[in-house]
């Protein structure tokens, strides 16, 4: 999806809401040039960025993606059925610093939400590089590459064929720190209605400087904010 196609969403979100420009950046710490080149398609957003923006107007994952109901909105889509979600028709949502999101198969009464995530060389989940937590649980593994990944003070280079999972309320830090692409399959378990009794992380909210950063989980628990 072109970062200008995000930034129209997330501008039209602000303006349902009655907010400016500079009342929103006040909120999440930034300066408001930033919102506006976000909203404008100048820029990426990182990846913390994204999470404190949709968080912060209760924008969904789903609408941010041109996805409602079970199907994804515009002229590739050509799957009617639920079941299947064909890889033409995967949202993607590409961030500052070589972060890529494709959403897979999209279930609303399912447990988990799935996705395809790339880190290109370089590439981390927190562009400031500060470790993050969030509400409920997360799995993943590793399809190529190597990723590294930060669980507090604890470090492990994860390969092809590795796979993880922890509480997401840990602090924890994704980063590629090779010269070749790392992808793996996330699942993330915390945002649907019969998970909300998970464990919330302390003090979690969105914002990206001097406030506790927000990841997958709160994306997309916040992200059917639009759709509820």
């Amino acid at each position: 999806m072109a970062t200008a196609d995000i930034g129209a969403r997330l501008r039209e979100a602000r303006l349902e809401r009655g907010l400016s420009l500079r009342s929103l950046a006040q909120s999440l710490g930034v300066s408001a040039s930033l919102i506006s080149q976000v909203e404008t398609g100048k820029t990426q957003p990182s990846v913390s960025t994204l999470y404190a923006i949709v968080n912060e107007l209760g924008v969904s994952l789903d609408d941010l993606l041109g996805v409602t109901g079970g199907a994804v909105r515009g002229p590739s889509v050509t799957t009617t059925s639920a079941a299947v979600q064909r890889a033409a028709d995967n949202p993607v949502l590409e961030m500052e610093n070589g972060v890529r999101w494709e959403r897979l198969a999209i279930g609303r009464d399912g447990p988990a939400d799935a996705l395809l995530v790339t880190y290109a060389p370089g590439a981390s989940s927190s562009v400031e590089g500060r470790l993050m937590r969030h509400a409920g649980i997360e799995y993943a593994y590793i399809l190529e590459g190597r990723l590294t990944l930060q669980v507090e003070f604890d470090e492990y280079d994860l390969g092809p064929g590795d796979s993880l999972h922890f509480d997401s309320v840990r602090p924890h830090l994704y980063s590629n720190r090779g010269t070749t692409v790392a992808r793996g399959v996330w699942f993330v378990v915390g945002r649907r209605q019969q998970n909300l009794d998970l464990p919330r992380a302390p003090g979690a909210a969105s914002a990206v400087e001097g406030a506790p950063l927000t990841s997958a989980v709160d994306v997309l628990q916040a992200l059917d904010g639009l759709h509820g």
